[in-house]
């Protein structure tokens, strides 16, 4: 049986519900585009929340460090290592989504989409972020992903305001002041591995993992938008990653993870410990979506 990550709020000063809504007005500040005016301020408090952010980090990658370090580090045993987390991962096949599909009133998707939406970091923005300075046959790779997510130079075609078409479409409201720190966390963690370049290999292994196990979560959300009426075209956002993301994470295991493998053995323990924070980040948000809608694992 897969070991579970889920550590007690009380046991930390990061994950709790304070802590990731000041990270992530931060992370929602700072990366927006700004004037050369706003530096001090942003400088003065960047300090503090930088290291805040990377202890936070580190707390992460020590509840991931022991399975992490038992992957293997040569490049074929590493893929088969990592495509495993698909079946073996972290908060996999959880039966939250099932429901969701199958059970789920429409007001109990509309609460689940609230959290995801509001917990979005932008996968475009991430993988723009990650690619800087990679090598070449991954920035490539990463390359070729981003513009997917561009639409492929569409505008109707972007995945981004797909996501927000169906937030419009079903009312919704994100605001990080009603989003739960477990989906708050997962999308500061997201944005902390592809902002601080000594986790660029760390958000690697992030990114890929959610191409790996995105499809089946993508198929399960689908089905519950259709059941509750939304058309094909409302639902496109689900529907498209649930058959696109197979590609993609093909890709990206073959053509950015196992070259820089092959390149440099040590990325893969850095690459694994990656997947297994973004892996343990959401299955603390299923459990605590369970734990709000009434359900039991």
């Amino acid at each position: 049986m897969a070991t579970r990550f889920i550590a007690r709020t009380s046991d930390s000063q990061f994950l709790q519900q304070d802590f990731q809504e000041r990270l992530s007005h931060w992370n929602r500040d700072r990366l927006s585009p700004g004037f050369p005016d706003e530096w001090e301020s942003q400088f003065r408090d960047g300090q503090a929340m930088a290291r805040l952010e990377h202890a936070f980090m580190e707390e992460l990658r020590a509840q991931v460090r022991e399975r992490a370090a038992s992957a293997p580090t040569d490049p074929d045993g590493f893929i088969a290592w990592f495509e495993a987390l698909k079946e073996n991962g972290p908060g996999q096949n959880d039966p939250l989504f099932p429901w969701l599909a199958e059970q789920a009133s429409r007001d109990e998707v509309r609460w689940f989409l609230t959290q995801e939406a509001a917990g979005e970091a932008g996968f475009d923005d991430l993988v723009a972020l990650t690619q800087v300075k990679l090598p070449t046959s991954a920035k490539l790779e990463l390359a070729r992903n981003y513009w997917d997510e561009m639409g492929r130079g569409n505008e109707k075609g972007m995945h981004g305001p797909m996501l927000s078409q169906l937030v419009s479409i079903l009312d919704l409201s994100p605001t990080i002041e009603t989003t739960v720190w477990e989906s708050l966390a997962l999308a500061n963690a997201m944005t902390a591995m592809a902002t601080q370049r000594v986790y660029a290999w760390h958000s690697v292994g992030a990114l890929g993992v959610i191409e790996l196990t995105a499809p089946w979560r993508s198929a399960h959300t689908a089905a519950a938008l259709k059941r509750i009426g939304l058309s094909q075209s409302e639902r496109r956002y689900f529907d498209l990653h649930a058959v696109l993301d197979v590609k993609h994470s093909r890709d990206w295991n073959e053509l950015a993870i196992k070259p820089l493998v092959a390149e440099d053995p040590r990325r893969a323990t850095a690459i694994a410990e990656g997947a297994l924070i973004r892996l343990s980040c959401g299955e603390r948000c299923f459990d605590r979506y369970r734990a709000h809608l009434g359900l039991e694992r």
